[in-house]
């Protein structure tokens, strides 16, 4: 039953990471460039286009 729980935990811990990284792509952030595209000069642009 631990097990069960331990493993309902962890679903929803990376759940919530990734809808996370999903409205941060959808806002325009993006990990490679440290979350603020306006600093990479374009390199993050030319990634999102992969």
């Amino acid at each position: 039953m631990g097990t069960a729980v331990v493993l309902l935990i962890l679903a929803a811990v990376v759940g919530l990471i990734i809808r996370s990284m999903v409205k941060d792509k959808k806002a325009g952030k993006s990990l490679q460039c440290g979350q603020d595209c306006s600093h990479c000069g374009g390199h993050c642009h030319h990634l999102q286009g992969q």
